[in-house]
């Protein structure tokens, strides 16, 4: 299994900004249903598939250096049956369009996902 360089243990982190969502959401209530409503809108049925969708929102994820995002969308992605094929290269797309910085998110991109295939698994 892949070591991402900061050892962030992507399901761990996925549980607690889950639970500090939850906490925010009692804050700002109508905010969160807003958010909410536009990511169930965006990754509707229509004519990407929801893996397609997905491997987007991970390249996002990589090219804006989101760790949050790399666990909630790799662990989407290993759901939905994402090949390492498949991942890796949309990874090298986000690379090329991100640069040196995508590139080390890409790296622990690999991690998280590693991460997620092994928790489907389980």
């Amino acid at each position: 299994m892949s070591a991402a360089l900061n050892t962030t243990d992507y399901k761990q982190l996925t549980t607690a900004i889950t639970g500090n969502m939850r906490k925010l959401k009692a804050g700002v209530p109508d905010v969160i249903a807003g958010f909410n409503a536009m990511g169930k809108a965006a990754l509707a049925p229509g004519v990407l598939d929801a893996k397609t969708k997905e491997l987007i929102a991970l390249a996002i994820g990589v090219a804006a250096r989101c760790d949050g995002c790399l666990g909630f969308h790799t662990q989407a992605l290993a759901r939905l049956g994402a090949t390492r094929e498949e991942v890796n290269e949309m990874l090298g797309v986000a690379v090329y369009m991100g640069g040196g910085p995508s590139l080390m998110y890409a790296a622990n991109a690999v991690a998280a996902f590693d991460e997620a295939l092994g928790a489907q698994a389980q």
